[in-house]
């Protein structure tokens, strides 16, 4: 077990998804925070931003300022295609590692990520180095691996509830829909400049229904788990709500296959994964019980068709969608216990 304190830099710390890192690392009582970092605001405390972080920690600073000998790990949390360049740049520090919360290391594939996202991957020779994780996949492997990319937001949500049936095979893989609704946060601070024109304060928008980014993470780590073609149609949406998100997924069940067998399945696989709570069969669920918190709750239930089933998985997009799954994933590096700074 990791003994000494982690010496820790926050890279973004002023984004809705950095501000709630750097809430969760103020009260860890393992984590030292040494710098927080950002390109604007230079100077400034960070409960300027955000009254919740009462600690006394570092003022807003450039990273060019950082001393990266005495850091053991940096937080990226960036527009996509940045957080590359850095990690490239700082791989030379033998004893830092990154868990970086943007979209630039999920992908296994350079040319995948250049193709869901329109950016050419700078720093495709350190791919290998690096594991995405959702935590409760990779307890064991995380601390063999440097860079540590944290999942997307509906990825999470569907991944905890959906994979585990896919490898089990109780779920017919060529017929499954994904409908997920999620907190503006979700979009970043630039969210009125990505849905311009919109009034998403009081309407439900659609979006990316055919090519969302996430779908590239979902294909990728469903494929590891079946040699056979899968089908799913994914339909994201933005709610009037600033943060929580729920994912409903349809499917049909395979022929012998029960409902029991379904939450047999999930509640066997997720038995000691603290953070994911499977509920009763035809339990009602919302985002009510899980903002603010690092839970994932799953409820599976029955339909008025006789082999299908939809399960609801909600989570707190900015938490264990983001920042406390990034916090998680931080404690199993260092064989802390996962719960650490996240109850």
């Amino acid at each position: 077990m990791y003994q000494k304190r982690i010496n820790t830099v926050v890279v973004g710390a002023t984004g809705y998804v950095g501000l709630d890192l750097v809430n969760l690392l103020s009260k860890h009582p393992l984590v030292d925070v040494k710098y927080l970092c950002a390109q604007k605001n230079i100077g400034k405390d960070i409960n300027f931003f955000d009254k919740r972080i009462k600690k006394n920690l570092p003022k807003i600073s450039n990273i060019k300022k950082v001393n990266w000998a005495n850091i053991d790990l940096l937080f990226l949390s960036l527009p996509n295609g940045e957080a590359q360049k850095i990690v490239k740049k700082l791989f030379i520090y033998k004893n830092l590692k990154f868990i970086d919360l943007s979209a630039d290391f999920r992908l296994t594939n350079p040319q995948d990520f250049k193709k869901w996202y329109s950016i050419k991957h700078k720093a495709k020779n350190l791919i290998k180095n690096c594991l995405y994780s959702i935590s409760e996949f990779n307890k064991k492997k995380l601390k063999n691996f440097r860079i540590i990319s944290n999942p997307g937001c509906y990825p999470t949500s569907i991944q905890l509830a959906l994979l585990p049936l896919i490898s089990a095979k109780i779920i017919d893989i060529k017929r499954i829909i994904i409908d997920s609704k999620s907190g503006f946060s979700g979009a970043g601070k630039n969210f009125k400049k990505k849905f311009k024109g919109r009034n998403i304060y009081k309407s439900i928008e659609a979006y990316g229904i055919e090519k969302h980014r996430h779908m590239s993470e979902l294909d990728q780590e469903i494929k590891k788990r079946t040699k056979l073609k899968f089908f799913y149609s994914f339909n994201p949406h933005v709610i009037p709500t600033f943060r929580g998100l729920i994912s409903s997924i349809y499917l049909e069940l395979n022929e012998g296959k029960t409902i029991r067998d379904a939450i047999n399945c999930l509640k066997k696989f997720h038995k000691k994964n603290f953070f994911v709570k499977i509920l009763k069969i035809n339990e009602s669920i919302g985002t009510g019980s899980v903002i603010n918190t690092n839970f994932c709750k799953i409820s599976i239930c029955k339909t008025r068709i006789k082999k299908r089933i939809v399960i609801f998985s909600a989570l707190d997009n900015l938490i264990k969608g983001a920042s406390g799954q990034a916090v998680q994933n931080m404690n199993l590096i260092y064989g802390l216990n996962e719960k650490l700074g996240l109850k």
